[in-house]
């Protein structure tokens, strides 16, 4: 199947630095690799259940959405502990320290995910008894 995506020229740029620099065959390969570890990722996320402690970092444009961020986190505050933030010029990194019921956290993942301003959302989650 051929498809086209709107992608920001300098992001294009560094995806095909890094699979030529792993000496990928080509752009729809390393593409197609990209692809199947979204959906793993995004399959564990799904079929976690029970309680979980996350860490959910992310980051942003700060003036593009913090206010709609911060009304996000406090929407949450049942499953944030705390959160750690620092700029880097106009750019914010943020992490959350979550516990709670896996649906709970996986919906703020979500919501965090929505915004256009939010650049990377990237999630490590343990549950109970995990080794």
């Amino acid at each position: 199947m051929r498809t086209s995506f709107n992608i920001p020229d300098d992001v294009v740029e560094e995806f095909d630095r890094v699979w030529k620099e792993e000496d990928i065959e080509n752009r729809s390969r390393a593409v197609r690799e990209a692809m199947l570890e979204y959906i793993e990722l995004h399959s564990r996320l799904e079929d976690t259940t029970g309680e979980v402690v996350a860490l959910v970092a992310f980051d942003y444009r700060h003036h593009d959405v913090i206010q709609e961020l911060h009304a996000v986190q406090h929407g949450y505050q049942d499953v944030i502990l705390n959160t750690s933030h620092t700029h880097q010029g106009e750019w914010c990194l943020e992490s959350l320290f979550c516990r709670g019921a896996a649906e709970r956290v996986r919906e703020l993942i979500y919501r965090l995910r929505d915004f256009d301003g939010v650049r990377r959302v990237k999630v490590m989650v343990i549950r109970d008894g995990e080794a």
